[in-house]
């Protein structure tokens, strides 16, 4: 501490000590709106940068409490960041296309993108008045033309690449919605907006764009992603779902050796191949058409399975389907060993998953075992555990055998050897041949991007009956999406009932053409949102490289773990996309993730449909906005679900009404404050508890964000001041005990551990403590380890490793100082008196156990 400072300091006149939310919010809310540069980034600044960020919401109206969690924790972040000295980039922005603004638009019959831009600038408002420190000069709308042209100028990007391809494809349909869901949009077979609502399938033509030649990239740099939580890791990795085996082809027996008489199966174990006693199709399945056209009975069984499977679908988890099939009476020869095996279509077997069959090994698969003893398949043993002695018999194994630590037998040429030595052999035996070979297949499918409905980015293609498909020309756009549309949810896309829209001309040849009228999954718009960000007024370009280079990787993102495949997966592959292009140089958008945890009320997640959301505004004019975003960083720590509780926000107003008047009472006024040269013990207990403060709240933004933690020793501060300040009242001598400026410099520590928590009370303390200047670029305190160590520590005895006593030591107590110490207690002694010691064990600043025979 310096000493013999002195500071001049003037106290504010106030009417009285009472914490009054709504008066001090107010005014902070007036000046800071006067202010826009308060929380703007340094375009050219030496210090080193921070790029935080909360995943943008989609403007449906009005804040809820999940919102006000995930931005409160990105704010706290944030004040913390620009205390500490960096370069802080926090801004905000609004995910605005997407088909909850058309049914808005059906149901109040207004247009899309008025509702759109009203509900922004609401919840703009609530963000404003919850005091969230975003910089606005950088606030992206995706809904504008200045934004969804970037949209286009992708999409062309994509397109000259081959990345984005149209293809005709099953795709997922909401009848309610009238549009195409990605598969990730499909929850236990219902749209994921419209719960109560069956998907259906069909085939349409749609644009698509090549994830998949990412995949490999897109797995393997999960590794680099050490700040990730492994749960958003894992699911991404098992979403990716890559898989080493064995493409094979059998032929249909007696048909002529073409491409639609081949079955091309996709296989992990093609060392178990001469064990396969069937072969399964989806019923989905191409050739299954072929093998039913003149047979209606067999027809009827298969679509009782394709119901089967989609009654399945809506339950959620098709991996517990009842195993059903149906025997085609056709046969396939494989390849391997001339057998002619039945082929089966099952109920159990997806289309959009490797090639829509495989080949059924009971005896090695519990899957298929299942199925063979249902319908009474032939079961054929080919691995068996391996023996030390060649000549010994083989055991037989209890099945269905599954290891890969086995032998194979029965399996011509390949008997003898290991399974991880065969697979590698009898997949360059089957390449040798021309009717296989080694390969790597994903679960992750091409992304559909096509959707059906208006408000979106319309897709930039054009369809020219001389020319064929045809890209806008860049000097195009944006292609403007129209206003006053009318919007139904049938006949798809109500741009297609727009004739000065879909009616274009060809760029290549001159003559008419026809607009695509299709728009963009709006997972297009949040795949880059937060590099325009970095440049978002750039009318050349998405964003300037070199800006993008200065503030990526970003150094922290917020938002549910509900985003960890859709919206991640798409923005990682989009940046590796631009990283090819030479927009920007890194790999990976995100250095740390965190996912908080859901906000519950009433023992589920808030939900409209529920009845169960608390409104910010509510609790703002209960208890004021510290109060209620302080709440929910204190409830419990961020990454867990936070059941809400109205007392719980009242409780927090309750503490801040206490700090307000700690300050008020013993704010100096006009006093030359000198440093003394000793302190007191009373002086030294609030010095010490003070400074443990400043390290473990300085701790919890380091490492572990446990807020809860951090706010909880904050009030342990502020009961040990009210403790002493009762003390001091009593003494003689006042001002030898509490000296006036170490009180001062405990206020203004105080206020400085408070400010991320509660901006608009710490604002008013600073400005009552005389201090001037903007508090978020106040350095934030510093902690000395000298001044946060203990005089004196408990230590517990033990005897005979159980707890007998405490004993008060020095804190730098050496062992042999704890020892004499522990022998020397009453207690201690008696408990020994009439016993042997053997040894004493000591663990300074720990224990110190004493071992008697």
């Amino acid at each position: 501490m310096p000493q013999e400072e002195k500071t001049t300091m003037v106290r504010p006149d106030r009417q009285d000590d009472r914490y009054d939310a709504q008066r001090i919010e107010a005014k902070w809310f007036e000046r800071w709106q006067q202010d826009p540069s308060l929380y703007a980034a340094e375009p050219h600044s030496t210090k080193p940068k921070y790029y935080v960020l909360e995943m943008l919401p989609y403007p449906s109206g009005v804040l809820h409490m999940g919102h006000v969690r995930n931005y409160a924790i990105g704010d706290a972040l944030a004040r913390y960041m620009w205390m500490s000295g960096y370069n802080v980039l926090h801004p905000m922005g609004w995910d605005s296309f997407g088909l909850p603004a058309e049914n808005a638009a059906i149901a109040n019959n207004t247009p899309p993108r008025e509702w759109t831009l009203r509900n922004i600038a609401s919840m703009k408002a609530q963000m404003n008045r919850l005091g969230f420190g975003y910089d606005w000069s950088r606030e992206v709308t995706t809904c504008l033309p200045d934004y969804y042209r970037w949209n286009q100028w992708f999409f062309l990007k994509l397109y000259e690449k081959g990345l984005a391809y149209r293809k005709k494809s099953k795709v997922n349909w909401c009848p309610k919605c009238a549009t195409v869901l990605a598969n990730e949009q499909v929850v236990g077979g219902r749209c994921w907006r419209h719960e109560d609502t069956l998907v259906e399938q069909r085939e349409l033509e749609q644009w698509f764009l090549r994830i998949t030649q990412y995949a490999d990239e897109l797995l393997r740099d999960l590794d680099k992603l050490g700040e990730w939580p492994e749960k958003v890791r894992t699911m991404q990795r098992n979403w990716i779902g890559r898989s080493e085996g064995t493409l094979v082809d059998f032929k249909l027996d007696g048909a002529a050796d073409s491409p639609e008489s081949t079955i091309t199966v996709f296989t992990t174990r093609v060392d178990t191949i001469y064990g396969a006693t069937s072969i399964q199709l989806a019923p989905q399945h191409p050739l299954v058409a072929r093998l039913t056209k003149n047979n209606d009975p067999l027809r009827t069984q298969i679509d009782e399975l394709i119901a089967e499977q989609r009654k399945a679908k809506e339950i959620g988890d098709i991996g517990e389907i009842e195993k059903h099939g149906v025997n085609t009476h056709h046969f396939a020869v494989n390849p391997y060993n001339g057998e002619r095996i039945p082929i089966w279509v099952a109920n159990y077997i997806l289309m959009d998953y490797g090639t829509g069959a495989i080949m059924s090994v009971p005896a090695h698969d519990e899957r298929d075992y299942e199925f063979a003893k249902k319908y009474r398949l032939k079961v054929k043993v080919v691995i068996v555990p391996p023996t030390l002695d060649p000549e010994e018999t083989s055991v037989e194994p209890v099945l269905p055998f599954i290891t890969m630590d086995g032998m194979l037998v029965n399996s011509g040429p390949f008997s003898g050897i290991l399974s991880t030595e065969a697979i590698p052999k009898m997949s360059e035996y089957a390449a040798q041949k021309g009717f296989g070979k080694a390969t790597v297949t994903f679960r992750l499918k091409d992304w559909g991007v096509s959707r059906q409905r208006y408000w979106g980015t319309p897709i930039p293609m054009l369809y020219c009956e001389k020319d064929g498909i045809v890209p806008v020309p860049e000097k195009d756009l944006p292609v403007i999406l129209p206003e006053n549309v009318d919007i139904t949810l049938t006949g798809g896309s109500p741009l297609g009932r727009v004739p000065e829209f879909v009616n274009a001309t060809c760029p290549k040849c001159g003559g008419p053409a026809r607009r695509e009228t299709d728009t963009m999954d709006t997972f297009v718009d949040s795949s880059w949102y937060f590099y325009r960000y970095t440049d978002a007024r750039d009318d050349h370009a998405p964003f300037n490289p070199k800006t993008a280079a200065y503030w990526f990787p970003i150094d922290q993102y917020i938002g549910g773990v509900e985003h960890a495949i859709l919206h991640l997966i798409y923005s990682r592959f989009w940046t590796k996309f631009m990283r090819d292009m030479g927009l920007v140089k890194h790999d990976e958008p995100v250095e740390r993730l965190f996912t908080q945890g859901m906000i519950i009320k009433g023992g589920a997640k808030m939900s409209k449909s529920l009845g169960n959301i608390v409104s910010p505004d509510e609790m703002i004019a209960r208890y004021g906005a510290d109060s209620t975003r302080m709440y929910t960083l204190f409830a419990t720590a961020p990454d867990r679900e936070l059941d809400w509780q109205d007392e719980g926000v009242e409780g927090v107003q309750r503490f801040l009404g206490r700090v307000y008047r700690f300050v008020a009472r013993n704010t100096p006024v006009e006093t030359q404050l000198t440093a003394p040269r000793e302190v007191s013990p009373e002086a030294r207990k609030i010095q010490r508890k003070l400074h443990q403060t400043i390290k473990r709240v300085s701790d919890d933004f380091q490492g572990r964000w446990h807020f809860n933690t951090s706010i909880a020793a904050i009030m342990e501060l502020v009961n040990e001041l009210y403790t002493v300040e009762e003390r001091v009242a009593r003494a003689p001598s006042p001002a030898e005990l509490l000296p006036a400026q170490l009180l001062f410099e405990v206020q203004r520590d105080l206020v400085l551990l408070l400010a991320p928590f509660a901006p608009h009370l710490a604002a008013e303390l600073w400005e009552m403590l005389g201090e001037k200047g903007s508090l978020v670029r106040a350095p934030w305190p510093k902690y000395d380890p000298a001044l946060a160590k203990e005089d004196e520590i408990e230590i517990p005895v033990q005897i005979n490793g159980k707890l007998r006593g405490l004993i008060v030591v020095p804190a730098d107590s050496s062992q042999q100082v704890i020892q004499e110490r522990a022998l020397s207690d009453p207690k201690i002694k008696a408990a020994i008196a009439d016993k042997q010691i053997a040894k004493v064990i000591v663990v300074p600043g720990k224990l110190a156990n004493i071992v008697v025979r």
